[in-house]
């Protein structure tokens, strides 16, 4: 960074700071200069915000949370063997094209910025298995999503979604959905495909009904509808993979009936699970059994007795 362009940056930012501190007397000089010089695209600024960052870290993690980043920084696309890239809590919108040469990438957070649609390259990065697009702005994925095939996890949550998007039933195997906060009516049939899918988060939605879709997914192990408008759960007592079911906050007249051992977190979640109908015919039949036979075993009752001499019988 030259001195005269250090010179002018540092003036700007005394003029902001002294002016904001008037309004937010716990405002630091240092988050002013950040925030200023991530306006400003030169070289110079980017390596400011950069700090140390010259080479590729050792661990193979660059991690630029909460930077106050408006521009991603170019410099990091040259660390081409980078696996994590944490840029969450920033103020991005955009990425640029140069980010498809981190082909080793497997996480990337891209939440809490302002993305209103997923940018094009992120789609790219075909080695991801974590990404985090939470606390955005997103209405829809692109269909190019489908190109992540290594993709295990992603999180949704807290966007602005008024329906899944059908291309994240062709995330073959995805593992944990996290899409609650939004504002889903219903899901998708075609999430049924998801042979992997072990886990989804659905809390916060506009869910009136049960899934049909995740009566038809046994192998799911965590289901969390919490905080929906679910007024009656189905059976779940056929989902033989399912261990933990959320329920809680629901306007619902009846408990979700769980097999034995699963665990249930909602209203009259303490009550007994209904017991396997097959084994509670047994035991029904086994009582009468039990009470035919001791009625059968019991001494016969002894005969009237004759009334007393003089009165009439």
């Amino acid at each position: 960074m030259g001195a005269k362009e250090t010179a002018v940056q540092r003036s700007l930012a005394l003029l902001l700071w002294a002016a904001a501190a008037r309004h937010a007397p716990g405002l630091t000089m240092g988050n002013t200069i950040r925030a200023l010089i991530a306006l400003v695209p030169t070289s110079g600024c980017q390596n400011y915000l950069l700090g140390e960052l010259q080479e590729m870290p050792l661990d193979k993690m660059v991690d630029l949370s909460s930077s106050q980043l408006r521009r991603f920084p170019l410099r990091v696309c040259s660390f081409r063997e980078l696996v994590k890239l944490y840029l969450s809590d920033n103020n991005l919108s955009s990425l640029p094209p140069e980010l498809e040469q981190l082909q080793n990438l497997q996480i990337l957070a891209l939440d809490f910025n302002n993305f209103k649609a997923l940018p094009r390259v992120v789609c790219t990065l075909r080695q991801l298995c974590i990404l985090y697009l939470g606390n955005n702005k997103l209405r829809d994925l692109p269909p190019e999503l489908s190109w992540l095939q290594n993709l295990r996890t992603l999180w949704l949550e807290n966007n602005s979604l008024t329906q899944l998007p059908d291309v994240v039933c062709e995330l073959s195997l995805l593992k944990t959905l996290h899409a609650g906060s939004n504002a889903l009516r219903l899901l998708p049939r075609q999430l049924s495909r998801l042979q992997e899918l072990r886990t989804i988060w659905l809390s916060g939605n506009l869910l009136s009904d049960f899934p049909a879709v995740l009566l038809h997914m046994p192998f799911l192990e965590v289901i969390d509808v919490d905080r929906n408008n679910i007024s009656h759960f189905p059976s779940l007592l056929h989902l033989a993979g399912l261990k933990l079911v959320i329920y809680d906050h629901n306007p619902c007249r009846n408990a979700p009936k769980v097999a034995k051992g699963v665990r249930r977190v909602g209203r009259w979640a303490e009550e007994t699970p209904e017991p396997d109908p097959r084994k509670a015919r047994r035991l029904r039949m086994a009582k009468e059994e039990e009470a035919e036979e001791a009625q059968a075993a019991a001494p016969p009752a002894p005969p009237p007795l004759p009334p007393p001499a003089g009165e009439d019988p």
